[in-house]
C-alpha cells in the first residue's frame, strides 16, 4: 500500500496551508521535530510494555518490531531538530507552533498499557496508526522548501503503513467478531481527545482576549479614580488638636 491511499481529503489536507506555514518558520520546525521525537519515543516504550504483558507470541514479535521503528522514528526526529536548531541564528525565538493544529505525531496518549487487551490496544493503534500516515502525507507533501525533512518523512511513512496493516491484521484475528466495535471505540477516544485539545486552545485565546480587554477598558477607570482621589488629599503630617494629647483617664 503507498501513502497515496492515506492521502484522501480531511481536515490536515484541508489545512495544507496552515501545515505549510507553520513548518515554514526555522524555528517552528525545530520545536515541531522535538516534539514528534518524544512522542515517538514515548510511543515506542508504551508498545515495548505491550509486547511485555502479551500471551499472543505473535502479537509479542509484531509488538517489538513496532516498537523498534517508533525509537528509530524518535532518533531520526530529534536529529533533524539538532542540525535544525545549530543552523537556526543566535536570536531566533520560536514563535506559536500551532500545536493543536498540527500534533506531534500520533504517541498512545496516555493509554494505560497494562490495563488494555489486545484487541482494544490493536484497535487503538490502527486508528492512531491510520491518523499518523495521513498527517505525515501531509507534511510530506507541505515540506518543499526542507527536502530533508521531507524525505524524513518519506522514510517514516513506509513504516506506518506497515503499522496500520498489521494492527487492522492482527484485530481481525484476535476479535473477529467484536473488531469493527472496537475500532469504533478508538475514532470516538481520539475524537473525544481532539475536541479537548482544541477546546482548551480555544479557552487560552479567550481568556487571553478577555484579560486584554479588562486591562485596557476596566482598569483605566479604576487608574484614573484613584489618581484624582490622591490629587484631592492632602499630603504630608496632618496636625491634629492639642486635646486629642490628653492621657487616657478611662478606657472609653
Amino acid at each position: 500500500m503507498s501513502a497515496r491511499l492515506v492521502s484522501g481529503v480531511g481536515l490536515d489536507r484541508i489545512l495544507a496551508p496552515i501545515h505549510r506555514w507553520i513548518w515554514r518558520d526555522p524555528g517552528r520546525r525545530v520545536e515541531k521535530l522535538r516534539r514528534f521525537g518524544e512522542t515517538e519515543i514515548d510511543g515506542g516504550r508504551d508498545i515495548l510494555r505491550a509486547a511485555e504483558l502479551t500471551p499472543d507470541p505473535l502479537l509479542r514479535r509484531l509488538y517489538m518490531l513496532h516498537a523498534i521503528d517508533e525509537h528509530r522514528h524518535g532518533v531520526l526526529f530529534r536529529k533533524r531538530a539538532a542540525t535544525l536548531t545549530r543552523e537556526l541564528p543566535a536570536d531566533s525565538r520560536p514563535t506559536a507552533d500551532g500545536a493543536w493544529l498540527a500534533p506531534a505525531g500520533h504517541g498512545l496518549d496516555h493509554l494505560e498499557v497494562g490495563q488494555e487487551s489486545d484487541d482494544r490496544l490493536l484497535a487503538f493503534l490502527h486508528v492512531a496508526e491510520k491518523a499518523a500516515a495521513r498527517r505525515f502525507t501531509v507534511y510530506r507533501d507541505v515540506m518543499d522548501h526542507d527536502t530533508t525533512t521531507r524525505a524524513i518523512f518519506e522514510d517514516i511513512l513506509h513504516d506506518e503503513m506497515f503499522h496500520m496493516n498489521y494492527t487492522l491484521t492482527q484485530l481481525v484475528r484476535v476479535s473477529p467478531q467484536r473488531h469493527r466495535r472496537h475500532l469504533w471505540r478508538a475514532r470516538f477516544s481520539r475524537l473525544w481527545k481532539a475536541y479537548l485539545r482544541v477546546a482548551v486552545a480555544i479557552a487560552g485565546v479567550i481568556g487571553s482576549v478577555v484579560l486584554t480587554i479588562q486591562y485596557f477598558l476596566v482598569l483605566p477607570p479604576f487608574a484614573f479614580l484613584a489618581k484624582r482621589t490622591a490629587r484631592r488629599g492632602s499630603r504630608g503630617w496632618i496636625p491634629i488638636a492639642p486635646e486629642r494629647n490628653d492621657s487616657i483617664t478611662s478606657q472609653y
